[in-house]
């Protein structure tokens, strides 16, 4: 099993790399650039192959997070284009660091036609992907359904990849607070899910899951991350959840909490003591 934590990338992507094999990680997520911007940044080449080549030789595995303004729908033409070119930045940055993809939320329409919402979404898929032709795909995140019923299904994320032009460069990144928050996921019903997804087709293109607890209970549409034992995911769920041969293989990445009192170190191994591995 692949287990590691969000890393800043504050000193260089070779050295967010060393940063997560240091604290017995061998999987993890980094933002590519500044989280809080969706403009162009003209990232170390030379920090990037180092970051791939560590993770060639320590076999370690990576995926980017766009940063938070990207948004998949805009009801604004130019902030349309300028989310194109930046989403097209990221992948460029996760391909020289080695990474699987570059993982973005669903898209999301507060009100008006969700029709029209997901059209808006696919085109702006469509524009980045027929652009892009390396090998870091799109990861496509499930939502908590913070105001919006957009983004909450598997049924979603498996037809907006398949009503992409290029479906083959789309794939999906499974957050379990988001599943928990929106009602997705109770923690009894994996077996449900698991069906589900096995019959629409969604774990073959799944290659990230965002480990998460919830500090609000079931279906309450609240997108607030704990640690996975301070939430209302009992160890219990934790199990059958972590032990499930659908995820088998699939980087597992903690975006939880992490302090002194409770680290991403920390909390790596008891997943690795809770995985036996």
């Amino acid at each position: 099993m692949y287990i590691g934590s969000h890393v800043s990338i504050r000193n260089g992507y070779d050295q967010a790399a060393k940063t997560a094999h240091s604290i017995g990680a061998n999987a993890f997520q980094y933002f590519p650039k500044n989280p809080r911007s969706i403009s162009i940044k003209d990232f170390d080449k030379g920090s990037a192959a180092g970051c791939a080549k560590f993770c060639k030789e320590k076999r370690l595995v990576s995926v980017a997070h766009t940063p938070y303004p990207t948004k998949l729908i805009s009801e604004n033409a130019d902030v349309e284009k300028k989310v194109v070119v930046s989403l097209l930045n990221d992948l460029e940055i996760a391909e020289a660091c080695g990474s699987i993809g570059v993982v973005v939320h669903f898209g999301t329409m507060k009100k008006g036609d969700l029709l029209e919402g997901y059209k808006k979404m696919i085109s702006v898929l469509n524009s980045v992907l027929h652009k892009w032709n390396g090998n870091a795909q799109i990861l496509i995140e499930n939502n908590a359904g913070a105001q919006t019923n957009m983004g909450i299904t598997l049924e979603e994320m498996v037809q907006v990849r398949k009503l992409t032009h290029f479906p083959e460069k789309v794939g999906f990144c499974f957050d379990t607070c988001h599943a928990y928050a929106s009602g997705l996921w109770s923690g009894d019903n994996w077996s449900e899910v698991a069906e589900k997804g096995l019959e629409l087709g969604y774990f073959q293109h799944l290659k990230a899951i965002h480990l998460n607890n919830s500090k609000y209970p079931f279906g309450k549409r609240k997108d607030r991350h704990a640690n996975l034992k301070d939430g209302y995911i009992n160890k219990g769920q934790w199990d059958n959840f972590l032990h499930s041969p659908e995820i088998k293989n699939i980087p597992l990445i903690l975006e939880t909490p992490d302090d002194q009192a409770y680290s991403h170190k920390d909390e790596i191994q008891m997943v690795k003591q809770w995985l036996n591995v």
